[in-house]
């Protein structure tokens, strides 16, 4: 697999209100999301306010004083708006989770937004415990759902579409909602010992990972919400965690500067991402703390994986190799995401930006596209079961790396 392009800068986002120093905290971008659709982008732009933003970016948006584009002349991107508006939503409380959920088709099979329910709704986890839902076609707000006692730090949908809710909180537990019956709580997952950073459910919605301030990340299981395994290999905390698109991979990132891809089904750890510092000139000595991992996550098709770590670079892996394809500088970043259809990345930074950087676009082989779609529906015990040879089943399992 040859070495990508590097990721160029598409377009820099920066907050139209100026830093406000008094307040600790107030001004990150702790998360950035994508709606399943792609045709919106969430971005927690600090400040307490959550700005909704159509996709693709307009020009306009592109030309304020607020924002910046960078391109490199013949490769830059034809942006375009439709009829959606930006809008900002206004919070109350700084913002550190976020997640969207298509609301799921209605009894009679007529998409939900034709009955009058909602079509696509964003959650919002705050910094008093508070999660909001907002209706993203209007702006309004459908829901506060109280329970947490403490910052909710990261938020998870079913991919489903189910009205389904993780919340991931600094008051170390879990919860789960269902929006369907009003926000009701459905459940407390409890076994952490310290923050809770991430939880992601997988894409078949069978199991939910969370990552917290431990050496471990835990495994649940969706359908009882019990504990399934602790995921121990990593040397300090584990901060974010991502399922593969076909659920049969999990990566997990940890401050000890180490992506650890897992088979979830078994707890087998399946190959080390380590990030050494791009000069190693530099005194390997002082690297541990500025090597340190903030986010991970895998692309669309499943080929890629994207991280952003405390030494000032974003770097994309392909599946396969052991050292990084491409490499961005960013400072101070703490979050990145894919656009649900590939070739972007969305980055978050301390000083409350968001960056949108091209990502190599790829054309799946033959061979990942039967095993992804082979592995949305067998696990690695079902694999392992068919009559096929011992090679097959090492690439349907993902150890053919």
């Amino acid at each position: 697999c040859p070495a990508a392009e590097e990721p160029v800068l598409l377009a820099e986002l920066k907050p139209g209100r100026p830093q406000r120093y008094d307040w600790k905290s107030s001004c990150e971008t702790w998360s950035v999301a994508f709606s399943p659709d792609g045709a919106w982008f969430a971005w927690s732009q600090g400040h307490c306010v959550v700005k909704l933003i159509p996709w693709p970016l307009g020009e306009a948006e592109l030309g304020c004083k607020t924002s910046e584009r960078k391109s490199r002349g013949s490769k830059a991107e034809t942006w375009s708006r439709g009829a959606a508006k930006e809008k900002t939503l206004e919070c109350g409380q700084i913002v550190w989770g976020l997640a969207f959920s298509a609301w799921p088709a209605a009894e009679d099979g007529d998409p939900a937004c034709a009955v009058g329910l909602p079509c696509l709704v964003l959650a919002t986890g705050l910094n008093d415990g508070q999660i909001k839902v907002w209706e993203v076609q209007t702006g309004h707000l459908l829901f506060s759902l109280l329970g947490h006692q403490d910052v909710v730090r990261d938020l998870s949908f079913a991919p489903n579409g189910s009205p389904i809710l993780v919340s991931a909180s600094r008051d170390k537990t879990l919860r789960v909602w269902d929006l369907s019956r009003n926000g009701r709580q459905v459940q407390v997952l409890s076994g952490h010992v310290q923050w809770v950073y991430c939880c992601s459910i997988s894409p078949d919605c069978s199991m939910l990972c969370s990552a917290a301030g431990e050496k471990s990340a835990l495994l649940w299981s969706m359908r009882s919400y019990t504990l399934i395994r602790r995921l121990e290999g990593h040397q300090s905390s584990v901060v974010s965690c991502d399922f593969s698109p076909d659920s049969a991979l999990l990566v997990t990132a940890s401050y000890d500067a180490c992506v650890i891809m897992w088979d979830p089904y078994t707890g087998e750890q399946l190959r080390t991402l380590r990030h050494v510092p791009l000069h190693s000139m530099l005194d390997s000595s002082s690297e541990i703390h500025t090597s340190s991992l903030r986010s991970v996550c895998f692309s669309p098709e499943g080929l890629y994986l994207a991280t952003v770590a405390d030494d000032r670079l974003l770097r994309i892996w392909a599946l396969e190799l052991r050292s990084p394809v491409a490499f961005a500088p960013m400072t101070n970043g703490l979050c990145c995401m894919y656009f649900p259809h590939g070739g972007f990345i969305a980055t978050g930074t301390r000083d409350g930006h968001v960056q949108f950087w091209t990502a190599p676009r790829v054309l799946s082989s033959l061979k990942h596209l039967c095993r992804k779609a082979l592995r949305t529906f067998l696990t690695t015990y079902q694999v392992l079961a068919l009559p096929i040879p011992r090679k097959l089943k090492e690439f349907l399992t993902y150890r053919t790396f």
